[in-house]
């Protein structure tokens, strides 16, 4: 029987009715388990640990006085009192007994490379994704280092961009905890995101895959532009394919001594521009979503990687930003004579317009101003405070799975991704018209695209 005060849980002991224990992603991983799915082993540092270690060390009064009064919209005193907190965290000392456990589960799993990952009690809930929000860490191996990861999960549940979402979403800080999956580490040849729902179009019957070759963090970040697949879902035919060229991939780094145990490393020329997926791997994968779809009773997004000639699965979650309007896919827009600018995939539906502002780094989107454009070359979850006073989004990479397409459609703005060349394409300043719908950037303002936008 599962108490309140166990450490560890492993994954076939929890479900997703645990979130109080194992947060959002340890109770998928745990139902997934359950149902048969193909998920690597793992266990959860439960929630419990992480009060255990605010309250041994007597952080949580501190952390209380740091936040109090914090206005989120302030971006400088918002990064500052986040680093504050974090490095708090980081420097208080592992309660010996959590210490303890975590080393032995880790021995039991059977040591080696390890994915961690953290999974607060308000994340990848069915309003809410809380995408990206916290730290994953890939590749970790040894026990000291499992730790150490540990507890720099828990203190990312402070980073910037995540206080702001819980401000946004109405979430207070400290009532929200955080476990820590420890998941046997999957060296994928290729991975990406799946939906059992064009996202997009809210179109219910189709399934959309997204795959890169090697690690999914790469997709799931946005740091590729990814293979696209769309699949009916009655017949898993499969319905279109975009196939992206891809230079370089995310993978473990063998010869990494104490640094980050991963790299980019360079795609042969000679597989850069095949599919990442046959039509046999997306048929057998479109099947899985659909058992998963069917196991929650909603449409789900799974991240998954295909290693060894199998699919695992490593996530799934419910897709927040459906809604029981007609699927736009329905909805023609009108005839744009313009041509346009440029285009990328379409990854958050509406139309905007407003100056384009290019930001190159997180640190610099201060000076976005509400009702710009924000144009960077890809949006981390450290841009999430800009991004909900940007009139619209366009990036150079990235596919519409990734967590800042995921971030835009819950905030409502229109996003295109991967729309190579948008930072030299675009200028500064110069109005645009953003369809997010069709994956189109228009110079100045289309006046019909935007009527009939708000009609």
């Amino acid at each position: 029987m599962i108490t309140e005060t166990q450490t560890i849980l492993w994954f076939d002991q929890v479900g997703k009715d645990d979130v109080a224990l194992v947060g959002g992603k340890g109770a998928n991983l745990g139902e997934l388990t359950k149902a048969r799915i193909p998920v690597p082993p793992g266990f959860v540092v439960s929630t419990d640990a992480y009060r255990r270690f605010l309250t041994e060390t007597g952080l949580e009064p501190t952390l209380r006085d740091l936040l109090h009064g914090l206005d989120p919209s302030d971006e400088a005193a918002l990064n500052s009192v986040a680093q504050q907190v974090r490095d708090a965290i980081v420097a208080a000392p592992m309660p010996d007994a959590v210490a303890s456990s975590i080393r032995e589960a880790y021995r039991v799993l059977g040591e080696g490379p390890v994915a961690v990952r953290s999974s607060a009690t308000a994340e990848d809930l069915a309003e809410a994704s809380f995408a990206g929000q916290q730290a994953t860490y890939l590749n970790v191996e040894g026990a000291e280092a499992v730790v150490d990861a540990v507890q720099r999960c828990w203190a990312s549940l402070f980073e910037a961009r995540a206080i702001f979402y819980r401000a946004e979403t109405g979430w207070d800080d400290l009532a929200v905890s955080l476990a820590v999956p420890v998941q046997r580490m999957v060296q994928s040849a290729c991975s990406g995101v799946m939906f059992t729902v064009d996202p997009v179009a809210q179109d219910r019957d189709r399934i959309v895959i997204e795959a890169a070759y090697g690690l999914g963090e790469a997709v799931v970040s946005g740091q590729v532009s990814p293979d696209h697949y769309v699949v009916e879902k009655s017949s898993c035919a499969l319905l279109e394919e975009q196939v992206v060229e891809q230079e370089r991939q995310l993978s473990r780094d063998p010869s990494a001594n104490g640094g980050d145990p991963n790299s980019w490393q360079t795609v042969p020329v000679d597989m850069r521009a095949h599919a990442k997926l046959n039509a046999g791997q997306i048929q057998e994968l479109a099947g899985i979503g659909l058992l998963v779809e069917q196991h929650y009773g909603a449409p789900q997004d799974i991240e998954w990687a295909w290693a060894d000639g199998r699919f695992y699965l490593l996530q799934a979650r419910p897709v927040t930003t459906l809604n029981d309007a007609s699927p736009l896919v329905d909805v023609p827009p009108p005839d744009i004579a313009a041509t346009p600018l440029l285009e990328g995939a379409p990854a958050g539906p509406g139309v905007a317009v407003g100056p384009v502002r290019v930001i190159l780094d997180p640190a610099d989107a201060h000076a976005l101003a509400t009702g710009d454009v924000l144009v960077a070359d890809m949006t981390t979850p450290d841009y999430v405070p800009a991004m909900k006073r940007a009139a619209a989004i366009v990036t150079e990479r990235g596919g519409r799975t990734c967590h800042a397409a995921i971030i835009s459609r819950e905030l409502g703005v229109p996003c295109v991704v991967g729309a190579n060349g948008a930072i030299h394409a675009l200028t500064p300043g110069g109005g645009v018209t953003v369809d997010g719908s069709s994956g189109r950037v228009y110079a100045g303002a289309q006046q019909p695209l935007v009527d009939w936008w708000a009609d």
